[in-house]
């Protein structure tokens, strides 16, 4: 059994609306993708979820969007969620709030030119949330997103490891999936286990875009 860390269930005491560790829709989980667009990796990960009828969410980086706008414009075409990965994907704990609220509304500024929505959902790199910025976040009613369940498919690991982990004990319903598009290792795991998951029963889904 994949142990859940005790920070998520510390992070899952804060409200939905300000703090998502899950989500409720009965029966559906959420494949997320943390680090892109990644020209190497992105399309091929992207041809694997049309071919399976799934859609995901996007937590993508600023700088790797103003790169590579026709991955990001394929993302939003096809269906997916894109949210706010921060501009430089640096840690935000050792930067003040001056620069934490750059990083985010920048990366905003960027998305909006695919979606047209003003805010985006956040997800901090490297999942840091100082309570300046999580103050600064209730007051104006925008939401983090977290996980709840992480694939680890960061790890030095070989692909077989990842995919007999995922098989062995996959996400239930309602888990949002830590997953990255940085390397094929997501896109390879994934278009074995889609069939298989989707014999089973299980539904995917984008998360909703934004709450503000």
């Amino acid at each position: 059994m994949i142990r859940r860390p005790k920070k998520h269930e510390l992070l899952s005491l804060f409200p939905e609306h300000l703090l998502m560790t899950r989500a409720k829709r009965d029966g559906t989980c959420y494949l997320s993708f943390d680090d892109g667009p990644e020209p190497e990796h992105t399309p091929k990960l992207l041809d694997v979820l049309a071919r399976h009828g799934v859609k995901a969410s996007f937590f993508l980086v600023g700088e790797k969007i103003e790169q590579y706008p026709e991955i990001v414009q394929r993302i939003v075409g096809e269906g997916h969620m894109i949210g706010n990965h921060s501009y430089s994907h640096w840690s935000f704990r050792n930067m003040n709030l001056r620069k934490q609220l750059d990083e985010v509304y920048r990366t905003d500024a960027l998305l909006r030119l695919f979606d047209d929505r003003p805010h985006h959902r956040m997800r901090p790199p490297h999942g840091y949330i100082g309570a300046q910025l999580l103050m600064h976040f209730a007051r104006r009613k925008r939401s983090f997103v977290y996980w709840s369940y992480d694939s680890l498919d960061y790890q030095d690991k070989p692909i077989d490891w990842l995919i007999d982990r995922l098989r062995n004990d996959p996400p239930a319903a309602g888990d949002i999936v830590l997953m990255h598009d940085d390397s094929d290792k997501a896109a390879d795991a994934l278009d074995t286990l889609l069939p298989e998951w989707l014999a089973q029963g299980m539904r995917f889904d984008a998360l909703p875009g934004s709450n503000a």
